[in-house]
């Protein structure tokens, strides 16, 4: 054979093992779906899913409705239920849930009661908060936008900081939608500790803008 047949034998056999490789690797994320309430998010395929009793235990003591459907997943190479609200978390924790509204609800459902979510956002709610006791203080906001991805979904996302007692300072990032109706509330939250944020945020911010509602 040539020179030159050997020059392109090899190149035909190094192209082959790229696109096989290429093939082999392993998926860069993970889909979490959940097909009842056509909702669906990705996340980088290292974070390790929480088992579900023990979000549960580490997020409402356990009582968590039936009704309801939550998972989470954490970037920690130690993983653990606690980071969901944990104010020393050094890596992303992702706590995503499915929520179906009351009657009452549905009736007072307001973009406010979705940015009040989890965390007191609103000047009213934090007003209210801090009388009731509430230990997070600092509170900062980085972005308050609405969302209206279409089919009568709409929501908000909001990012903003607290500190917790011991001095940390984490960063909560979070979308909150609805469906047309108001019948549902589904809710994604990214947070961590404030630098964890800022060294991550453009793969915090993939999670955030793939969370996807498909209106029913």
């Amino acid at each position: 054979m040539s020179r030159a047949g050997l020059v392109a034998r090899w190149l035909i056999v190094a192209v082959l093992a790229a696109l096989v490789a290429a093939g082999c690797a392993a998926p860069k994320f993970t889909y979490v779906t959940n097909s009842a309430a056509h909702t669906y998010f990705k996340i980088p395929s290292g974070w390790n899913k929480i088992d579900k009793d023990a979000l549960a235990a580490a997020f409402n003591n356990g009582s968590v409705p039936s009704s309801v459907w939550t998972v989470g997943y954490d970037a920690s190479t130690s993983p653990a239920a606690s980071d969901v609200f944990s104010a020393q978390t050094g890596n992303p924790f992702a706590f995503s849930l499915v929520e179906p509204l009351n009657k009452k609800t549905v009736d007072a459902l307001s973009y406010n009661m979705l940015r009040d979510f989890f965390l007191p956002v609103t000047s009213s709610a934090r007003q209210k908060a801090a009388t009731s006791g509430f230990s997070l203080t600092g509170f900062k906001l980085l972005r308050d936008a609405m969302l209206v991805p279409g089919e009568g979904v709409h929501g908000i996302r909001e990012t903003f900081n607290y500190t917790y007692p011991d001095g940390s300072t984490d960063t909560f990032d979070q979308v909150a939608l609805t469906n047309a109706d108001g019948t549902e509330v589904y809710v994604l939250l990214v947070h961590c500790l404030a630098t964890c944020y800022s060294q991550h945020a453009s793969e915090i911010n993939t999670v955030m803008t793939s969370f996807t509602v498909r209106s029913h």
